[in-house]
């Protein structure tokens, strides 16, 4: 019976000589470097021009940095700016933003000006929305449109997973990040060979992508938190109840997400769409201050370095208002990803549960809050679960988080996502 069973099972695949892999280091570097290159350039062009409107220029006018009124200005002329350049500029910035994930389609070449203008323009306003989306989709289209140029022979497929691989390297400066992704969207296609053959060539570009930026802009993700100790039950219980009610959370911006696209739509022209998005994410930022503004990766490193710093009904203020911020920014058509928003929100709510009860430890509630709140936004469990463990730099959550993540997923897998079909119909 068991000679039976041994016989009837399917042979397993088999490993790619290392011949077949060796082309595929070259253009893995290539991708890796320049895509790290493009990231960094955007990044930092934005980070310049938002200096000089969130600083020369206001006090050159008289107004103060953080007031309510410059905060509206701001994000009213962002929306005006943007809108501009989805009416005027070729290609139109792209594709609705609502209707995109992580994997960007391949864009035509015209096109890729308009959508980094129109990225750089939101990093540097103030809308709530990350650098990720707008730049896979323009590194995309560049390794896509080079590559079927210079290496005719390869497979159109390789160019775009090389693209996404090395952006999110250089996003996240390990590869590691990279490979997770990678790894988690071979899973649902049929693939020629073994795992980790497929994967050679998106972790060759990953790691380039990641060192590039290490080596340029010195990136980190560490909150600089205290480290946890050995774990207790009730370390275990905040963990389960603040992931899932982050998820929980993320949730309901999830469902609203069609709805307030549909609101922003019925304008029917970017230049009504974006700044009417403007002014509502002005009234917000009256609400929640400055901190909620921007992509908020520095931002959660100003919250992290003083935990005890607001009230409980501050820290959830604050997320309640990213989310709010985050919703509206997406769906009124900024180009811009979801992730690191997300994370700003996670952390707030993290330090509230922390704020609300001492004993859990803010490491703790800032990575399971994050952990829920990025299942929920993106549907992505390694990259939520890379990115919870990575803020804290402490060994002993990882183990909480991954049984935190059991409730969590079960809250969100199978219910629509916070992207929409053409239709307006969400994906699920």
């Amino acid at each position: 019976m068991a000679q039976e069973t041994t016989q009837q099972a399917p042979p397993s695949a088999p490993t790619a000589p290392a011949r077949a892999l060796l082309p595929f280091i070259l253009p893995g570097v290539l991708v890796g470097v320049a895509a790290s290159l493009v990231f960094v350039g955007v990044s930092t062009a934005a980070e310049k021009l938002q200096h000089v409107l969130w600083g020369p220029l206001p006090d050159a006018l008289g107004v103060g940095r953080s007031s309510v009124l410059w905060m509206f200005v701001m994000l009213v002329a962002t929306g005006i700016a943007v809108g501009l350049v989805v009416w005027k500029v070729p290609g139109h910035a792209g594709p609705d933003p609502a209707t995109l994930g992580m994997d960007a389609p391949v864009l035509p070449p015209a096109v890729l000006p308009g959508l980094v203008l129109a990225a750089g323009l939101m990093l540097a306003g103030g809308p709530s929305l990350g650098p990720e989306n707008p730049v896979i989709a323009v590194n995309v289209g560049l390794a896509a449109w080079l590559g079927t140029r210079f290496w005719p022979r390869a497979p159109n497929t390789l160019w775009p997973v090389l693209a996404e691989a090395a952006t999110i390297g250089a996003l996240f400066g390990t590869p590691v990040a990279a490979a997770l992704v990678i790894s988690e969207a071979l899973a649902g296609r049929p693939m020629p060979g073994r795992l980790w053959d497929n994967l050679f060539a998106p972790l060759t570009a990953g790691a380039c992508g990641a060192i590039t930026t290490a080596l340029v802009a010195h990136p980190t993700f560490d909150l600089g938190l205290p480290p946890m100790g050995h774990p207790r039950a009730r370390d275990l219980l905040a963990a389960l109840v603040i992931a899932s009610a982050a998820a929980l959370l993320g949730m309901c911006a999830v469902h609203a997400f069609p709805y307030v696209h549909a609101a922003f739509r019925r304008l029917r022209h970017p230049m009504l769409m974006l700044p009417a998005g403007g002014v509502v994410l002005g009234a917000l930022a009256a609400l929640g201050g400055q901190l909620t503004l921007f992509k908020g990766l520095s931002e959660i490193g100003r919250l992290a370095h003083d935990p005890e710093g607001w009230s409980a009904g501050q820290f959830a203020t604050m997320a309640v208002v990213k989310l709010a911020a985050l919703l509206v920014a997406a769906a009124c058509g900024f180009r811009g990803g979801r992730i690191f928003p997300a994370v700003f929100v996670g952390t707030a709510l993290g330090l509230c549960a922390h704020a609300l009860v001492p004993a859990v430890h803010p490491s703790l509630g800032v990575a399971t809050g994050v952990l829920g709140m990025l299942l929920a936004i993106t549907r992505q469990g390694w990259v939520s679960l890379f990115t919870a463990a990575v803020l804290v730099a402490s060994p002993a959550v990882l183990t909480l988080l991954c049984i935190a993540s059991l409730p969590a997923w079960l809250l969100v897998t199978g219910r629509p996502q916070m992207q929409l079909r053409e239709d307006g119909t969400p994906v699920r």
